[in-house]
């Protein structure tokens, strides 16, 4: 099997690593962080908003079941592409909205993508860096709302947020729901 990798960050991980799970194709969602000058950072550092990291997933893939331009269409569905250092009440640079491109053609597509968006009048401020490194996040954060679906965070942020992408991307979901 062919496998690819990717890395968003489009807040907090939780959310985000939730949402790629329910996606065929998907091989692994893990968090971590991504962007910043602080090798093996923690949470509580990349939290401080000193390090320049921000809140990513590393998803591999099987491009074979699903897209990068798949991926690309839920993950700027799934969290607001036009707010800067944010999403939501989670404000900071470890919030911000980016894509860490892997290779020439990752970088491509993706901004061909934030151009259909920009030319459609929607500001996105989302950035586009070249991948150099991800750092797994600490055990507890690793498949957070299956661990913790009955969590105040998980019913009012993570829930909406999946039950909005099974309802508009059912094609591309694996067979299991919330």
């Amino acid at each position: 099997m062919e496998k690819e990798t990717a890395v968003f960050a489009g807040g907090c991980f939780w959310c985000t690593e939730a949402v790629f799970n329910t996606l065929k194709g998907i091989i692994s969602a893990k968090p971590g962080y991504s962007g910043g000058d602080v090798a093996h950072p923690t949470y509580e550092e990349v939290s401080s908003g000193e390090t320049g990291h921000a809140e990513a997933i590393l998803i591999e893939f099987n491009p074979e079941e699903i897209s990068y331009k798949d991926l690309l269409t839920v993950f700027f569905a799934s969290h607001d592409p036009t707010q800067a250092n944010g999403q939501g009440a989670d404000i900071g640079e470890q919030y911000r909205s980016a894509i860490f491109y892997m290779n020439e053609e990752q970088e491509k597509e993706a901004r061909a993508y934030i151009d259909e968006l920009k030319a459609e009048g929607i500001p996105v401020v989302t950035q586009l860096e070249a991948f150099t490194a991800f750092y797994d996040a600490e055990d507890y954060h690793k498949n957070y709302f299956e661990n913790n679906k009955n969590a105040a965070y998980s019913r009012a942020v993570i829930s909406p947020k999946l039950q909005k992408v099974q309802g508009r991307f059912q094609n591309l979901l694996k067979q299991h729901r919330i």
